[in-house]
């Protein structure tokens, strides 16, 4: 060839297809005999599939070695993914499930002892000193028979003790019965009964009586229902603070139950000496007698409550038969002294039990 022009250029395309021959089998030996087309769409399908499976978001092996080793590697630190939602379902089922049991037995034990439609094991497992004998109708609650201690208390004050056996209590007796006088209540006819009351304050105050085994479920009930209707009470107290003085426990408008006693003015038991009456805050309810013994007199107990005795008049803590108090005693089978003819006991309920 004479044109040099022609000649140069002919050397400028050998040169260039030199290039490019090299450089696919250098490609070729690098890329384990992939095309750049193959690789280039191995690489793209491969960025597809772990965006899509959100899995792994390593780059993909280059190679099929680095692809194997990759792939084992996943298996030693990848969960399988259906295994691994399974096991945290079940991991998440027994910790609620664990939870909740753990809340049902929180609800179930209160600090006061157990209701009646819970296990008794289980609340004295957790408090031992609750004795055998408590019933809870709510939490703050319950009833229970007398304790040792309880009826160390009482013995001499509200619960009579025979003459001869008075000399040896450690306070002198007040309620003492002849030697051959057997009381019309036992001990074990007696019921101890925790409540809660709203006092006058608006206050919750925890309060104590002692009553018969025959009302006791009435009474936890129907303190219960005055408790949740924020019924004001003043006091509940054991007669026995005020030394068995109904008169002194009426006058600090105490709300009393069991009392070892005759009716006032009479020589005959009350039913509060047998546990079957409740006084309900005394003073504002007072005990009135028409004509006492015939002498045209007419008797308000305690002194001090005589305006109302005049149950014409609207005051508060009135007991009648509007009144809540009422409604829910009379629910439970109690008559009321507000509807006596004779007299009018206005704090008074009692029921008869077989």
């Amino acid at each position: 060839m004479k044109n040099p022009l022609l000649r140069q250029l002919l050397k400028l395309v050998f040169s260039l297809a030199a290039i490019v021959i090299v450089f696919g089998f250098l490609s070729h030996i690098m890329l384990d005999s992939e095309s750049l087309a193959d690789y280039s769409a191995r690489k793209a399908q491969a960025a597809y599939d772990v965006g899509d499976t959100h899995i792994n978001e390593e780059k993909a092996p280059d190679s099929a070695q680095e692809k194997k080793e990759s792939e084992e590697k996943s298996d030693m630190t990848l969960p399988d993914t259906d295994s691994h939602n399974t096991d945290t379902a079940d991991s998440t089922v027994q910790s609620t499930g664990t939870q909740d049991a753990a809340k049902g037995a929180s609800d179930q034990i209160s600090t006061s002892g157990i209701s009646t439609d819970e296990a008794p094991e289980a609340a004295r497992n957790q408090n031992p000193e609750i004795p055998d004998s408590r019933i809870v109708y709510k939490e703050g609650f319950y009833y229970e028979q007398l304790s040792d201690a309880l009826k160390e208390r009482i013995t001499g004050i509200s619960y009579p003790v025979s003459a001869s056996d008075a000399a040896s209590l450690a306070v002198p007796a007040i309620n003492t019965l002849s030697d051959d006088t057997i009381p019309a209540v036992s001990y074990d006819d007696l019921r101890y009964l925790h409540v809660q009351y709203y006092d006058f304050n608006g206050t919750v105050q925890d309060g104590e009586l002692i009553c018969n085994k025959g009302i006791a479920q009435d009474l936890a009930e129907i303190f219960y229902d005055l408790y949740l209707n924020e019924y004001q009470i003043e006091r509940i107290r054991l007669i026995d603070e005020y030394q068995g003085d109904d008169t002194a426990s009426m006058a600090d408008n105490n709300t009393s139950c069991f009392n070892y006693r005759v009716v006032d003015g009479t020589s005959s038991l009350s039913k509060h000496a047998l546990g079957c009456a409740v006084d309900i805050n005394p003073f504002y309810n007072p005990y009135v007698v028409f004509n006492r013994n015939g002498s045209g007199e007419t008797y308000i107990s305690p002194a001090g409550s005589e305006v109302y005795a005049d149950r014409a008049k609207d005051f508060p803590y009135k007991i009648d038969e509007n009144d809540l108090c009422y409604r829910l005693f009379k629910e439970h089978g109690f008559i009321w002294g507000g509807n006596w003819n004779s007299c009018k006991d206005y704090q008074h309920f009692q029921k008869t039990i077989e």
